[in-house]
């Protein structure tokens, strides 16, 4: 149970994490991705408010929206939002495919051969973003992908 000194800290907490504090920050938002197995994402920045959210999906990719000492809010790919422990969190880019199977091509270009096709919900680390295509790696098979076919880029 909260005790009304934790409860206050809690409310200030959220006070000085809101809207405003997000946007003040310029290196808000970024992208990150889940850095192990099991993670939890709260209601708000302390281990003492409920839990919303258990993430079972390492490199599940997230954007930071605000952040507070060492804990971050994060946005996952439903558009849930929540407090997630940074410690839980990596800079490593990654995406997930939405909409349907996509392709993924030898070269980023929409005339180029067809490597692999992804389906919904596939996760894979992303690198050379650029013109609307990002390199996209899932475990070892890598393709270009049109970043209007993912979420984390």
């Amino acid at each position: 149970m909260m005790t009304s000194r934790k409860y206050l800290t809690f409310i200030l907490c959220l006070a000085v994490v809101g809207p405003a504090a997000a946007q003040s920050d310029p290196e808000l938002p970024y992208w990150a991705s889940i850095s192990v197995d099991e993670a939890r994402m709260r209601k708000g920045p302390s281990q003492d408010v409920p839990v919303i959210w258990e993430y079972r999906r390492k490199d599940l990719p997230v954007k930071v929206i605000a952040r507070h000492e060492t804990w971050r809010k994060i946005e996952d790919p439903d558009g849930t939002q929540g407090w997630m422990a940074a410690r839980l969190l990596s800079r490593a880019r990654t995406a997930i495919v939405t909409g349907g199977v996509r392709p993924m091509r030898e070269a980023p270009s929409a005339s180029a051969a067809v490597a692999f096709r992804a389906e919904p919900g596939v996760v894979g680390k992303i690198t050379d973003c650029a013109n609307g295509w990002c390199r996209f790696d899932v475990r070892g098979r890598r393709g270009w992908i049109e970043t209007d076919h993912i979420w984390g880029d």
